[in-house]
């Protein structure tokens, strides 16, 4: 049995392990563990001889104070210093939870606009893009209004669209699915449908046998998309945000953790799912420090 002295060692102990704990998931891994993370393979449907480097953002999350536009542009110019062909977005530039003060649009939208890359940069939007926005959620068609900033910045937003690029004279495809929850049920009512995504209506705009590289805001699109497709980029999950020795408890998929995070292949199809940059829900990680990706296609 625990004597007293014995037992307030032991509370002081748990409550300055605590209280370390959330410094470092609040302030210490969001803010001072940005890293990047590599990849390089070549999916069977890619060229062998069509060498690429993508750079892909994902859960951006711009928020005061732990994603300003300040540190957008930090972030625009570690990416522009890797030398990538394409910079590719995945969605989710808004934050959305409450412990944050919003960064207007036209801020990070601009810092984003810095981007430098050949063969340019090519955005999808994510659910927090839609769910910020109930006016649009309620029209359930065309841009949220974060859509429309980041076009007034100059970014081309992709919503089941395509557009076909070249590089060292071999042709590919960037596909960009609609987000695929873009509507959730507002106060008395429901929309008839959940998502805008359109994957089929998307690639029938592929109009040859060029590569197809497929933009994603949440993974759970995997499973449907064909072979046809050379490889899938998605954010969403945040790699679970909260990450023990590989348990995370709580994936926003409908597959659990069988998404979470990294490089998947299933049936010979590639999947790479970023953890992206910011917070959801709270502005805490643990495990899954905030990440930009950069991934070289038609290397051994």
């Amino acid at each position: 049995m625990l004597n007293r002295r014995a037992f307030l060692r032991l509370m002081t102990t748990l409550i300055v392990a605590g209280g370390g704990i959330a410094i470092y998931g609040s302030l210490v891994e969001p803010l001072f563990r940005l890293r990047v993370t590599r990849y390089a393979f070549t999916p069977p449907t890619w060229p062998k001889d069509l060498r690429l480097r993508l750079a892909i953002v994902a859960d951006l999350h711009a928020c005061d104070p732990w994603m300003t536009a300040e540190r957008v542009t930090e972030i625009v110019d570690l990416i522009n210093s890797q030398g990538a062909d394409c910079a590719l977005l995945v969605g989710d530039y808004v934050a959305t939870h409450k412990f944050q003060r919003q960064e207007p649009a036209s801020a990070w939208s601009r810092a984003l606009a810095r981007l430098d890359a050949p063969l340019g940069v090519h955005a999808v939007l994510g659910n927090h893009d839609w769910w910020a926005d109930e006016a649009s959620m309620r029209r359930g068609e065309g841009l949220p209004d974060v859509g429309k900033a980041m076009q007034d910045a100059g970014l081309a937003v992709y919503q089941n669209d395509a557009v076909r690029l070249v590089k060292d004279g071999k042709a590919f495809w960037i596909v960009g699915l609609g987000d695929q929850i873009a509507f959730v049920p507002v106060r008395g009512w429901r929309h008839p449908r959940y998502g805008i995504d359109d994957l089929n209506g998307a690639l029938t705009k592929v109009a040859d046998d060029a590569p197809v590289i497929l933009l994603a805001h949440e993974p759970d699109i995997f499973p449907s998309v064909p072979a046809r497709v050379s490889l899938t980029l998605s954010g969403h999950t945040h790699g679970g945000q909260l990450n023990f020795f590989g348990w995370r408890p709580n994936v926003p998929s409908h597959y659990g953790a069988r998404y979470a995070y990294g490089h998947k292949i299933e049936n010979d199809r590639h999947l790479v799912v970023s953890a992206g940059l910011g917070c959801s829900i709270a502005p805490v990680r643990i495990g899954c420090p905030p990440e930009i990706v950069v991934i070289d296609l038609g290397v051994a």
